[in-house]
């Protein structure tokens, strides 16, 4: 059975609660590491202040509307470091901003979803998302 590591980059107990719970339905063994700001984010991504034995993840799910630094400010630096470029991102927010989408891809976010207001919809999407990067895409192998 595949084991994914996931990060999550949320700010919303809710929607952070949503995800967890979509994620353990899995047909995979997921873990889940959960950054509530952006600051949190980058520093479990590039393993410091606290952080240096944390697991790189196959994965980030990243929030636009975050405290202390967006996601899109994330983005930007986590796709400007070598080492780290290749992890895939999928921005997963309310937002619709035509600008939101425009610039998260600028910054080569790998895609980009809008979180569906029912709860229904928002399992739907985390299911499809689970199964196009796990069933469909093939994930780089982890750096470390």
């Amino acid at each position: 059975m595949k084991s994914i590591h996931i990060l999550l980059v949320e700010d919303n107990e809710g929607d952070i609660i949503l995800t967890q719970e979509a994620f353990e339905e899995s047909k995979f063994i997921n873990t889940m590491d959960v950054a509530k700001n952006g600051k949190e984010a980058l520093n479990i991504l590039l393993q410091k202040e606290g952080y240096e034995n944390r697991k790189e993840p196959d994965l980030v799910l990243l929030d636009i509307n975050l405290p202390i630094k967006s996601g899109h400010e994330v983005l930007q630096e986590i796709k400007s470091i070598e080492s780290k470029r290749h992890i895939p991102i999928i921005m997963l927010t309310t937002s619709s901003s035509q600008n939101d989408i425009d610039l998260a891809y600028l910054h080569h976010a790998n895609c980009y979803v809008t979180k569906p207001v029912e709860i229904k919809g928002f399992m739907e999407a985390i299911s499809s998302i689970e199964d196009f990067w796990f069933n469909i895409v093939s994930l780089p192998n982890r750096r470390k």
